[in-house]
């Protein structure tokens, strides 16, 4: 009995102590002073949990405390009420753009204060070399970089459809190595896309296999081949297969389900449910708010064997009567099964495939593609999907937002989600469509891609985290960029706070350059 009345005691002590610290945590003596408090905001702290009304202070680069501050003063003070209070938005598929990330009004417009660089598979393969670069530079938002799997292919095997030696494998695998070991977040690949698609899925199990224990993320643009019969839900499988076989956590990139596959999300989903139960990575993936991807016109559209040997090579395939045909056949059975014919394909963004057709008095798409191509490399809007299956994948508990975009000069004309995508989400998909709740949504833009490639500094609203903070208002945030007008800001976007600065405010930037580069931990 006297154990019993001692265990309880202790509990009662226990629970005493809990609430004085809690108590201590939610209010602060008056002699307390902040950099910056941001009074009566509703705050949703990225981890997915209520929102809930309180205070949120900063001192220098770091958040410092959370909740009734009603007894502390700051040198700053600004009343948010009405407002909702966030981390900073964490895009995780970004490309680099380096003449824009000295402005980043795109980004900083939508909330974003951290970009994930070199998606895809692309970027530099002297990770350290660019983010020594990005070091001495002037950032208006923070940057981060994967290591980019065709890259890395491209500089040791090149551009040709063959199979590489041993010594290739080793010496792929010494520059993923380097690179992580400079801080990379993880490899990313474009196994679609040229010289990735080369790759076969055994090599690249090979080249990955030793980084089982690096804790890192393997992001793969999905590869469709014509084998497949271009098939989404075939080439998102690869990408957990290959996760699974080398210990890297698979993330599918802008998830999507294409063309004659619509209808079929589940599927995928299941897939990565399972995945998830049996590789203790899990699985997981990000996702934009459009049913309209943007590449390089000849990309996912020419077949791979005629792109080999790079731009010059595949122009002189153009030129021969044969492989020109075959060339057109094969184009066209990529634009049909994956965009629904070529009224699923705007050239450059503007310029739909079949008035094009028509100007060049053409019934063949495939040609109408060669004839542009041989004019001038040009990108293109590929229109996919169901808004259905967008919505089962964004609802998916390990799915993040990202935009695949990045910051970009003000007058690139380029796909919308460049301009809109968070606000998009927070607009359309919570406010006006209840697809997901405010507190579901704020944590796949912050708590869900910090902890997916494993940024342990932000991400949350918490004390000691950065100081990153989005402040927005729910009732009036949307996008407003148009595949007509991809370059219109959004509304709702009240402040954005970088590494404890105001990086946007009333509408515009404020020219801060307070980004960092963020670089990943050793994990040993």
């Amino acid at each position: 009995m006297r154990n019993s009345n001692h265990h309880f005691s202790s509990l009662r002590m226990t629970l005493s102590s809990l609430f004085m610290l809690v108590l201590s945590a939610c209010s602060e003596p008056a002699s307390v002073t902040y950099d910056l408090i941001l009074r009566n905001g509703t705050l949703i702290d990225g981890s997915s949990t209520p929102a809930f009304q309180g205070d949120i202070a900063v001192n220098g680069n770091q958040i410092a405390a959370i909740g009734n501050l009603s007894g502390a003063s700051g040198l700053q003070e600004i009343d948010v009420s009405g407002l909702v209070v966030a981390p900073g938005f964490i895009n995780i598929h970004s490309h680099p753009r380096d003449d824009a990330l000295s402005t980043a009004v795109n980004m900083l417009s939508q909330g974003v204060t951290t970009e994930i660089m070199n998606s895809d598979g692309f970027g530099p393969s002297d990770i350290a070399t660019q983010f020594n670069s990005y070091s001495q530079s002037d950032l208006a938002i923070n940057v981060g970089g994967f290591i980019g799997f065709n890259s890395v292919w491209e500089d040791v095997v090149g551009v040709e459809d063959i199979r590489p030696t041993q010594a290739h494998i080793n010496q792929m695998r010494r520059l993923v190595e380097n690179a992580l070991e400079a801080g990379a977040w993880g490899v990313s690949a474009g196994l679609d896309y040229v010289p990735g698609y080369y790759a076969k899925t055994e090599e690249v199990i090979q080249v990955l296999e030793p980084f089982s224990d690096w804790g890192v993320v393997f992001s793969n643009h999905d590869r469709l081949t014509p084998e497949t019969d271009y098939s989404s839900i075939t080439g998102m499988t690869e990408t957990v297969r290959i996760g699974e076989a080398t210990g890297l956590i698979p993330l599918v990139t802008h998830m999507k389900v294409q063309g004659w596959e619509q209808g079929k999300a589940a599927e995928i989903l299941e897939i990565m449910r399972i995945a998830e139960t049996s590789n203790s990575g899990g699985a997981v993936a990000d996702v934009y708010p459009y049913l309209a991807g943007q590449t390089g016109l000849e990309a996912l559209i020419i077949p791979s064997w005629a792109q080999a040997g790079g731009w010059d090579a595949m122009l002189q395939r153009f030129r021969d009567g044969e492989l020109r045909q075959q060339i057109i056949e094969e184009a066209e059975q990529a634009m049909d099964l994956r965009w629904g014919g070529p009224t699923g394909v705007l050239v450059g963004g503007q310029r739909e495939l079949t008035d094009i057709m028509d100007e060049l008095g053409t019934d063949s798409h495939g040609e109408a593609v060669i004839r542009v191509l041989e004019e001038a490399d040009t990108r293109v809007i590929l229109r996919f999907g169901s808004e259905e299956d967008l919505i089962a994948i964004m609802q998916h508990p390990t799915v993040s937002i990202a935009c695949d975009c990045d910051a970009i000069p003000e007058d690139s004309i380029n796909h919308p989600r460049y301009w809109g995508t968070f606000p998009k989400v927070l607009g359309e998909y919570v406010r006006e469509k209840g697809a997901l709740t405010l507190e579901e949504a704020v944590y796949k833009m912050t708590g869900l891609p910090a902890k997916t490639i494993g940024i342990k500094d932000r991400g949350l609203l918490k004390p000691g985290m950065a100081a990153d903070i989005t402040v927005f208002d729910p009732a009036t945030i949307i996008d407003h960029a148009t595949f007509e007008n991809p370059t219109a800001r959004p509304d709702g976007i009240v402040h954005v706070i970088l590494n404890g600065e105001f990086a946007f405010t009333d509408g515009s930037v404020t020219g801060v350059q307070a980004g960092e580069v963020l670089k990943r931990d050793l994990p040993f």
